[in-house]
């Protein structure tokens, strides 16, 4: 068995190995190719992950937000595209869910109103501007949902196959 990290500033990938009860050697079995020196270098900042890298990890540790987590803050690519996903309660989410719903509810007629001529002019941009961060953030709680569901099929309390067969099913 490996020793244990004194280190005070860890990054989400040792935290992740850590919270799954892995040392290094033991995760790089988990994962195959990716070699106890390369988690290391990941861990300790020296070497940047790839997506295979985290994609390995993801599967290893029973972590599926380390993908959104690399996408959001690591990714050239994802930096400027992919908004950072928070886990969060089923009851939390599903609360905000709701909220979200209620208040895009409240602005979708200002919302046909800013939209019917195909065009948004300046008086109509303040306006239109509410509306999308009121979307952007119901978004964003519907991701937060996407990944709860994950966790728990990683976690084993969702079986996949059901929810798959059910998703699917047609009345």
């Amino acid at each position: 068995m490996g020793k244990k990290s004194t280190k005070e500033d860890k990054n989400i990938y040792q935290l992740a190995r850590e919270e799954a009860g892995l040392t290094r050697a033991e995760a790089a079995k988990a994962m195959e190719f990716v070699s106890e020196s390369r988690i290391e270098k990941i861990e300790s900042g020296t070497a940047q992950a790839q997506p295979e890298d985290i994609m390995a990890m993801e599967k290893a540790y029973k972590k599926p937000s380390l993908s959104n987590y690399y996408c959001s803050h690591e990714c050239p690519i994802g930096k400027e595209s992919v908004p950072e996903v928070k886990s969060g309660t089923l009851s939390g989410i599903v609360l905000e869910l709701l909220n979200g719903i209620n208040s895009v509810n409240k602005t979708k007629d200002r919302l046909v109103e800013i939209t019917y001529d195909g065009k948004i002019d300046d008086t109509e941009l303040k306006d239109f501007a509410t509306v999308k961060e009121q979307l952007d953030e119901l978004s964003l709680t519907v991701d937060a949902l996407q990944l709860w569901v994950n966790e728990a099929i990683t976690a084993g309390a969702i079986d996949p196959t059901k929810l798959e067969s059910l998703e699917h099913k047609k009345d």
